[in-house]
């Protein structure tokens, strides 16, 4: 049922873009709740929450939290957790590495941005290796991170790998197969068209105004 989901989440791409990425591929409707920074220091919702924190995702009477929950939930109602156990155990794997690699990032952005950016940067490419390897273990890197059908996975290392791209425009010179990938996803039509929509050029990406 087209418009059944909802993203309850701050003004930021943050954690609820991967999400997005998704149901824009997937040409998906849903609505944005938008929470406010001033909503969310009132405490209320923040106590309503189940771990205290957002994403928050409705599927018409079905609530979720966490974000990479969410993200399987939709790959499991859509298609995209692999076409075997084999194929659903590889991307739980690399789900794991982007997340890993998101950590790092969110440190980075919320800790320690000004004194720590360079040496971040300086050890990218150490964090970017095992994604062009695994890329280019599946059909030579021509398609997806795993398998031959896009996954909830690619759109989570879609968005990781964005989001190093403005903090380090030239990450991805030295690895052909992953700066590939991005520009093949990103002209996906119907992903394409959200990337190029004012919603997501308008909204920041962290809260604290650094990227």
């Amino acid at each position: 049922m087209p418009g059944k989901y909802t993203l309850v989440y701050f003004p930021v791409r943050g954690r609820g873009e991967a999400t997005r990425l998704l149901l824009a591929d997937q040409g998906q409707q849903w609505t944005e709740d938008v929470v406010t920074g001033e909503i969310w220091q009132k405490g209320d919702l923040k106590k309503s929450c189940l771990f205290g924190q957002l994403p928050k995702f409705q599927d018409g009477d079905f609530v979720l939290y966490q974000s990479n929950a969410i993200l399987r939930h939709l790959a499991r109602n859509h298609g995209l957790y692999g076409e075997n156990a084999r194929e659903a155990t590889l991307l739980d794997m690399v789900n794991d590495g982007v997340e890993d690699m998101r950590l790092k990032y969110v440190r980075l952005i919320y800790q320690n941005y000004d004194a720590g950016k360079a040496e971040y940067i300086e050890a990218l490419p150490g964090q970017l290796r095992p994604f062009e390897t695994l890329l280019a273990q599946n059909d030579g890197g021509k398609g997806f991170i795993v398998g031959k059908k896009i996954s909830f996975v690619d759109y989570n290392l879609l968005d990781i790998l964005h989001l190093h791209l403005v903090l380090a425009p030239d990450c991805l010179a030295s690895f052909p197969l992953l700066a590939g990938y991005v520009q093949r996803l990103n002209n996906r039509p119907q992903l394409k068209a959200y990337l190029e929509s004012d919603a997501r050029k308008q909204r920041p990406i962290n809260g604290n105004g650094k990227q």
